[in-house]
C-alpha cells in the first residue's frame, strides 16, 4: 500500500498516512488541494516512490495509480462480503454467542413468575462458553433476553416473516 507524505518544499514533514482518500477523484482533489497552498505530496512506498508533480505525466500517472488502488479497494470488500455470505449459507455467522441461552431464559422466566426478582435469579445462572464461561451474566444481559422474548411474544408474526425474509435474502 502506498505511504504518502505532505511537506513544503524542502521543509520538514507535517504527517504520514497510509490512506489519503476513499477513492481516485478524492485522493486527486485532495493532491490538488495540497498543491494550490504550497504543500508538495510526497510518495514513500509504493510503485513510484518521490515527489508528486502535478502536472502533466505526472498527473496523469498519480490518477492512474488512485484509480488502481480504489479498484483494488472494491476488490476487497466484494471478497469479504463473499465470504460472509458463504459463511452465512454454511449457518456461520460472526460474532460472539449469546450469553444467555435458551434454558438459562426459561429459568429466569420460570422463577420470575414465581415471584423472585432478577437480581436474586442472577447468581444461580452460569454462563455455559465463551470468553466468561462459569461466570455469572450481568443484569443487563438478562434484560436485554427478556425484553427480546416478550418482543417475540408480542409481535409473533412481525418476527416469524422478518425470520422468513432474511431467509429469503440468504438463500436468493
Amino acid at each position: 500500500m502506498p505511504r504518502y507524505r505532505c511537506c513544503r518544499p524542502r521543509g520538514s514533514a507535517q504527517g504520514v498516512r497510509d490512506r489519503l482518500g476513499r477513492d481516485a477523484a478524492e485522493l486527486t482533489a485532495l493532491a490538488d488541494h495540497l498543491t494550490a497552498h504550497g504543500l508538495v505530496l510526497e510518495m514513500l512506498a509504493g510503485p513510484l516512490p518521490g515527489i508528486y508533480d502535478p502536472s502533466g505525466p505526472g498527473r496523469m500517472l498519480f490518477g492512474f495509480f488512485a484509480a488502481m488502488a480504489e479498484t483494488e479497494r472494491e476488490s476487497i470488500r466484494e471478497a469479504t462480503l463473499e465470504g460472509l455470505d458463504a459463511a452465512a449459507r454454511k449457518g456461520k455467522h460472526g460474532g460472539r454467542p449469546p450469553v444467555i441461552t435458551d434454558d438459562m431464559l426459561h429459568t429466569v422466566l420460570r422463577r420470575r413468575a414465581a415471584g423472585e426478582s432478577v437480581e436474586q435469579i442472577r447468581p444461580d445462572l452460569i454462563i455455559p462458553t465463551g470468553k466468561r464461561k462459569g461466570q455469572n451474566p450481568g443484569l443487563a444481559s438478562i434484560y436485554r433476553a427478556l425484553a427480546e422474548h416478550e418482543k417475540h411474544q408480542a409481535y409473533p408474526e412481525a418476527v416469524a416473516q422478518a425470520h422468513a425474509d432474511f431467509a429469503g435474502l440468504q438463500a436468493g
